[in-house]
């Protein structure tokens, strides 16, 4: 059981899978749901200050690199169009924003993109890490309702 949970620790700090993968992954190998939450979150968010501090340097030196230029600028890209995003919608809200960019579970969100916009955005560190936290607990919460199938049971009772 622990290889299991090693298994979901490093889907969860994986870019673009994250802990969005890594809970409905815990639930196939039949994991109890609490401590794959929190082993999920842990796991996603040891990569967020390395992110902030590093990603944006490293990927602004790789972009014009023959061989990783192309990821590189992929990233650049993706994560200024988020930044954009955000900050063209939330104005002073940027917290709220990141928060609910991290914390809503849809593709090319997370946070790993999350925290790269921020970096880009010149955000505080902190409050980065702050609004980012925030945003991974919501998505667990999220990932972990579907992944017990609480929607389905909504949606039945609904009728629909």
């Amino acid at each position: 059981m622990f290889k299991n949970y090693i298994w979901i620790f490093l889907i969860s700090m994986v870019p673009l899978i994250e802990l969005r993968g890594a809970i409905p992954v815990s639930q196939a190998m039949q994991l109890p749901i609490i401590p794959s939450y929190i082993v999920c979150i842990v796991g996603n968010m040891i990569p967020v200050p390395i992110i902030y501090l590093f990603a944006r340097k490293f990927l602004e030196w790789g972009q014009d690199k023959k061989v990783i230029g192309g990821i590189c600028r992929f990233f650049l890209v993706k994560g200024t169009a988020a930044g954009e995003k955000m900050q063209a919608k939330a104005g002073r809200g940027i917290f709220i924003a990141l928060l609910l960019f991290v914390g809503i579970p849809l593709p090319g969100t997370g946070a790993w993109t999350g925290t790269l916009a921020a970096s880009l955005l010149d955000m505080r560190f902190r409050d980065t890490v702050i609004a980012v936290t925030l945003g991974v607990l919501l998505a667990g919460l999220i990932m972990m309702a579907g992944s017990l199938g609480l929607f389905t049971a909504i949606f039945a009772a609904l009728g629909k």
